[in-house]
């Protein structure tokens, strides 16, 4: 289908404001500008998230001896669920350079509350003050920390779930990776919203919505040049999960893509792997929407439904005797 009306009036006022000179480019930023920018968007691009019983602000400490920050939501109790409550273990999205526990904290919150299970918001460490794969290493630290003291905070340990939108779905997904190949508790679901799968951006969605769709090629490898050291980063399966030569034994998958993404093509890709590789895997394409359309509460009512599928694919997983359909 065509673009969404709403979300096209939108990106031609992106452009207007871009061509008049009086909103710069992400590119044309320093790292520390756009995440305010970024930030400051989130205010006035999303909606406040739905009610939850209380947000816990915590710290998890990391291999290097530094400690990151995260945010624990815990949904209203429901009657029938009195014990430990699943988890999701959420990482942002933003490029590995930029987004915050705040820029994704409606999302973070609709999920808690839509599931219901608690969400940890995890506020990974980011580019170039620390480049790949200190990424990776905060969302491995953060699982481990939930394995081994998740039960602190009436978790259900043997219900977590992992998700991420856009790098942060990338952390996700190379999360189940890692935690196969190191024998840890495989989470019970991963749901990754238009992660970043290939090494190179050279698909025909890449080249079709290279510009003018939200998320622009030269934005991309901006980001890609802050977070990467080198080329060898680039084909590491780590930061491009295509690369790995095996996908089996992963977690069964929820993958959100919207149609006019550049990121779409290798993520279907990416989930027709999975498929392959007898991982079970459940695909929703958006029609009409752009690359992190789930955080653009303000301008689209997709926003609020992919809101609801996420979660209803989570409740599958964390309560599978339940009807949740």
């Amino acid at each position: 289908m065509s673009l969404d009306p709403d979300l096209a009036a939108f990106l031609e006022l992106v452009e207007a404001n871009v061509m008049s000179g009086s909103k710069p480019m992400m590119h044309e930023l320093t790292p520390e500008q756009a995440r305010i920018e970024y930030d400051a968007s989130t205010q006035i691009l999303d909606v406040p998230g739905l009610a939850v019983e209380s947000v816990t602000p915590l710290s998890i400490s990391c291999r290097d001896g530094q400690w990151i920050n995260a945010r624990l939501y815990k949904p209203i109790e429901l009657a029938e669920e009195k014990g430990p409550l699943p988890v999701l273990l959420y990482f942002h999205g933003g490029g590995y350079c930029v987004g915050s526990l705040d820029s994704h904290d409606s999302l973070c919150r609709s999920l808690a509350a839509l599931t219901p299970c608690c969400v940890l918001n995890v506020a990974y460490r980011l580019a170039p003050e620390y480049r790949f794969p200190t990424a990776v290493y905060d969302a491995q630290d953060a699982y481990q920390s939930v394995l081994s003291s998740g039960a602190e905070y009436n978790l259900d340990i043997t219900r977590v779930a992992v998700g991420g939108d856009s790098a942060g779905g990338t952390l996700a997904t190379g999360l189940c990776l890692a935690a196969r190949d190191s024998n840890w508790s495989q989470p019970v679901c991963q749901v990754l919203l238009y992660p970043c799968t290939s090494a190179w951006q050279n698909t025909e969605s890449h080249r079709r919505f290279a510009q003018g769709y939200l998320l622009e090629a030269v934005t991309l490898q901006w980001m890609f040049s802050h977070y990467l050291r080198d080329t060898a980063d680039r084909i590491d399966w780590r930061f491009a999960p295509l690369e790995a030569s095996n996908l089996s034994g992963l977690a069964p998958s929820f993958l959100v893509f919207a149609e006019y993404d550049p990121l779409i093509d290798e993520g279907i890709t990416y989930a027709d792997r999975l498929k392959t590789a007898g991982v079970s895997t459940l695909i929703s394409i958006y029609p009409g929407m752009t690359h992190d359309f789930a955080r653009l509460g303000s301008i689209v009512n997709e926003s609020y439904q992919v809101r609801k599928d996420i979660a209803c694919a989570l409740a599958n997983a964390f309560y599978p005797n339940r009807n949740t359909r």
